[in-house]
């Protein structure tokens, strides 16, 4: 006799805190059928130990508590997106998105799309019950024409919210879908027609044959104001008038696994360095450290003070020494004025996330940056503020080394105004707190005005001249 385990399912649902074989799903709902068939496939092919399942916002939010597999709790309408991250990463896993009305139909349907229209490989398995159930029965994206909600009182009307999506019609105008179908689970014979079509999608991406997407259609009695029969009713007459069910495509004899395209390694900094690692330099700054860990550096203050090219010359530099960076700009919709700010990280190796949140150089341009991110730098880090910004304004942890610095001031002496930038360049080149060398510095700086080759001369002039003031002033 096989064991409930055997069947994909847990011996028991710890939801409530206590142990119960009771799932939190309504009586007739049609999702405890397609949990049942999705936890029996997944076992008898064996695949348990190899599927992740990524689990939605809605009615299906409580997967993780029955199937006896790995899942991924996604975001509202990022089920797709965060499969797709799944089966990028793990390659060799079985992924199954599992999703409903709104989270497919509606916030997640970009998601939905533009993975299918790239041929990621999982399987999308998509329950339409025609309405927003977990939420109270609100009209969704697949709600029928003339069908009541608590949105739609007196039916949906068209000409008022548009027709119905039929998510499968519209995906099979892709090229890359290897598989689409719609099911139904509104009758014993239909149930076993969706056992068979849930297997074939466990089978592709057992096989690496690409993207896969299955509608379920199903009973809502709860939403519906209807009995569990005359709910299953409903869904084998109506919705199913309206998506018919059908095996839109069947490509998989065809199909043949993907190849996932080989990444370069990067290069380590022994290899980029020539197996030694570099010295840190002078006290000019001329020199430069080797990147063996990631530096993450923050330039943050108004819209308009140059600071997103600011950070841009940091990782044009990292470029021009063979290191690996990302560039990650956060700005309002102001061109001037508002708040600004970016993230550069320099790394000798693959960088995994682009933002700053505990920078090691944190430079700031006025007050409310110093206010809102000096705190945010970790005991060793480097602050490099300008002088206009009051002392004491914000704490710093210990062991943090501020430096006050009249970039601002600086650039209008030398008749200059805009180019606090590149005052700033300048002291970070002179404190060497960047690891990165003042020629990769300067050569950065040059190449972002190649579209005004003067300006950039110009500015070359000025952070020579800002990189002496520094060693006068004993930076």
């Amino acid at each position: 006799m096989k064991t409930m385990e055997q069947h994909g399912m847990y011996a028991s649902f710890p939801r409530s805190g206590k142990d119960t074989r009771h799932t939190h799903y309504c009586p007739g709902c049609g999702h405890g059928i397609i949990n049942k068939l999705v936890a029996e496939t997944c076992a008898e092919l064996g695949l348990q130990d190899r599927t992740v399942f990524v689990d939605p916002v809605g009615c299906g939010v409580f997967t993780y508590y029955y199937w006896d597999a790995a899942h991924i709790s996604a975001a509202h309408g990022r089920a797709s997106a965060v499969a797709t991250g799944v089966a990028r990463a793990r390659p060799e896993a079985v992924v199954i998105a599992y999703q409903g009305d709104g989270d497919l139909g509606a916030i997640g349907f970009n998601n939905a799309f533009q993975a299918a229209s790239r041929g990621e490989r999982f399987g999308c398995i998509f329950v339409n019950n025609s309405l927003y159930a977990m939420t109270g029965g609100q009209m969704a994206p697949t709600t029928l024409d003339g069908e009541k909600t608590t949105t739609t009182p007196f039916g949906r009307d068209p000409a008022l919210t548009g027709a119905p999506l039929h998510v499968c019609e519209v995906f099979d105008k892709l090229d890359a879908p290897v598989y689409i179908a719609r099911v139904s689970v509104a009758g014993t014979q239909r149930i076993m027609q969706a056992k068979k079509a849930i297997r074939k999608v466990f089978e592709i991406q057992r096989d690496g044959l690409g993207y896969a997407m299955l509608e379920i259609l199903a009973p809502c009695p709860t939403n519906l104001k209807a009995s569990p029969l005359k709910a299953q009713e409903f869904c084998a007459t109506e919705m199913e008038k309206e998506f018919p069910l059908a095996v839109f495509r069947d490509k998989t004899a065809e199909a043949t696994p993907a190849k996932p395209r080989e990444i370069p390694r990067a290069a380590s900094c022994a290899e980029l360095f020539g197996g030694a690692a570099k010295t840190s330099g002078d006290a000019a700054g001329g020199g430069t450290a080797a990147v063996a860990e990631e530096k993450r550096f923050k330039f943050a203050g108004y819209g308009g003070q140059g600071i997103l090219s600011l950070g841009l010359c940091i990782a044009e530099a990292a470029l021009h020494e063979g290191l690996q960076t990302l560039w990650y700009p956060s700005y309002g919709p102001e061109q001037r004025g508002g708040s600004a700010n970016c993230s550069v990280v320099v790394s000798g190796s693959p960088i995994g996330a682009p933002a700053a949140d505990r920078p090691d150089v944190l430079v700031c341009m006025n007050q409310p940056a110093f206010e809102r991110f000096a705190g945010d730098v970790p005991p060793g880090g480097t602050i490099v503020v300008d002088e206009s910004v009051p002392e004491g304004c914000a704490k710093t942890a210990e062991g943090v080394r501020t430096v006050r610095w009249p970039a601002i001031r600086l650039a209008a002496e030398m008749g200059v105004p805009k180019a606090a930038n590149t005052m700033m360049l300048a002291a970070l080149a002179r404190l060497g707190c960047t690891g990165l060398a003042r020629d990769s510095l300067e050569k950065a700086l040059v190449e972002s005005f190649k579209k005004k080759p003067e300006l950039g001369e110009k500015n070359r002039e000025i952070f020579a001249k800002a990189v002496e003031k520094a060693e006068a002033c004993g930076l």
